[in-house]
């Protein structure tokens, strides 16, 4: 499974925006992790699509989660920034070629994808098991809370 680097950037801003008391600029998210604010926005415009974050108007704008950082999970991010197309994608390959199997010998899943299936299955619910206070009791929060203090 390789993820985009979105998805990591877009979990950290979500951390940063359930510490902070009001809308988060995009540029000074981008700041605060040292990364391009263009490429940031596209995620953060990913986030918003999907409910996770809402942008906020007028000239101190930004960006604040739409819910309680312990009702949005890991899965949700991942599934804003990346899509929700599973990882494997079966192509029946054991219906083609010299090894080709009869279409009747293939009405179920065979081995590869049940196992490829039972990992994502894993994947899923280990990231759904996790929410964006979870990640954020990892952090130094007293840091993170003064310098969104001094913003």
């Amino acid at each position: 499974m390789k993820l985009s680097t979105g998805v990591e950037w877009s979990l950290h801003c979500c951390v940063v925006l359930s510490q902070s008391d009001h809308p988060v600029p995009a540029g000074r998210l981008a700041e605060l992790h040292g990364v391009s604010k263009t490429y940031l926005a596209k995620h953060l415009q990913a986030l918003a699509r999907a409910d996770l974050i809402l942008p906020a108007e007028g000239r101190d704008g930004g960006y604040a989660l739409t819910r309680a950082p312990g009702a949005i999970t890991v899965l949700d991010v991942v599934q804003a920034v990346d899509g929700k197309e599973p990882a494997f994608r079966c192509t029946e390959i054991r219906q083609r070629g010299i090894l080709a199997a009869p279409p009747e010998q293939c009405v179920s899943a065979c081995g590869i994808a049940k196992v490829m299936a039972a990992a994502e299955q894993a994947w899923r619910a280990s990231l759904a098991g996790v929410t964006i206070a979870d990640l954020a009791a990892t952090l130094d929060i007293n840091q993170l809370k003064n310098i969104l203090a001094a913003s």
